[in-house]
């Protein structure tokens, strides 16, 4: 286990030029920010050869990258329809399939939108989808991959903080996957921000101890800048955008001081490398 929290983009910033897909190169450009995570991205389909996964695997491993994978987008475990539910639980197992191709174990989904029914009933649903999805990866022999579901940025969204531990009560292995902007922008802007930043990050990791000292401690997170409106997320920002939180700061010292080492990817529009190299040096200067 890591002594300090991992730090590393979702997917390559704008800055890496390579055309072609080249896993060593990958694995360099995100060492030389200092980096030691990777996130890749999923969001539109699973389509990465499990080949050409191995190599990757292969490249990051040997610069101490651990690789973790971003599920589909188009996941909607509280769908009304019971296909799309179920088509849901096969977009994991391809997740699964991908991060142990990976050398990873840690797959992040979106649990997707209440619809036309209450959050209660859209939870529910949720919950049975997420029952079956352990079941199916158990049975399918990727027992040892950890499903993240994350909180989400827009208010019609399953995925507040309540709703994504109650997703992790399922089974002790679900580990939640914090989105500090999503809920950062699904408040817009009224939590996570100004003065009352640290209190509110010390707020919201005390609500992890639900989860026991294992996955309060190795939980995932997902970090940008995040403009909003009042439905919450907009869009993504990078670190320059000072406009918009939340700060990193306040969380860092946080982490710190509790000695807590969550892995953190940093999604930020373009500089997601630079700025989870930001948010290394940050942390390694506390």
């Amino acid at each position: 286990m890591s002594e300090s929290p991992r730090f590393g983009p979702a997917g390559l910033s704008d800055s890496y030029t390579v055309k072609k897909f080249d896993p060593a190169a990958i694995a360099a450009h995100t060492a030389s920010f200092g980096l030691t995570a990777f996130e890749y991205q999923c969001g539109r389909g699973v389509r990465l050869a499990q080949d050409k996964a191995a190599a990757l695997g292969k490249a990051c491993a040997e610069k101490d990258i651990a690789l973790s994978v971003h599920a589909p987008y188009y996941i909607s475990m509280s769908s009304l329809e019971e296909d799309k539910r179920l088509h849901s639980i096969d977009y994991l197992l391809q997740s699964c399939a991908l991060v142990k191709a990976l050398g990873g174990r840690r797959v992040i989904f979106h649990s997707g939108s209440c619809g036309k029914q209450s959050r209660e009933a859209a939870l529910e649903k949720a919950l049975d989808t997420m029952r079956r999805a352990v079941e199916a990866v158990d049975a399918a022999g990727f027992g040892d991959c950890i499903l993240c579901p994350e909180t989400m940025g827009k208010v019609n969204q399953l995925g507040t903080l309540d709703e994504v531990l109650a997703l992790c009560s399922v089974d002790e292995r679900i580990t939640p996957c914090i989105d500090f902007g999503h809920l950062y922008a699904r408040s817009q802007g009224t939590e996570l921000a100004g003065e009352n930043a640290p209190a509110d990050y010390a707020a919201l990791l005390d609500k992890l101890q639900v989860l026991g000292p294992g996955r309060a401690a190795n939980f995932h997170v997902h970090f940008s800048r995040i403009a909003y409106t009042k439905g919450g997320e907009k869009c993504h920002l990078t670190f320059a955008d000072t406009d918009y939180g939340p700060p990193h700061e306040p969380l860092l010292a946080l982490l710190k001081a509790r000695g807590l080492t969550p892995t953190i990817i940093c999604e930020s529009a373009g500089t997601q490398a630079e700025d989870a190299g930001t948010l290394a040096r940050a942390y390694a200067s506390l």
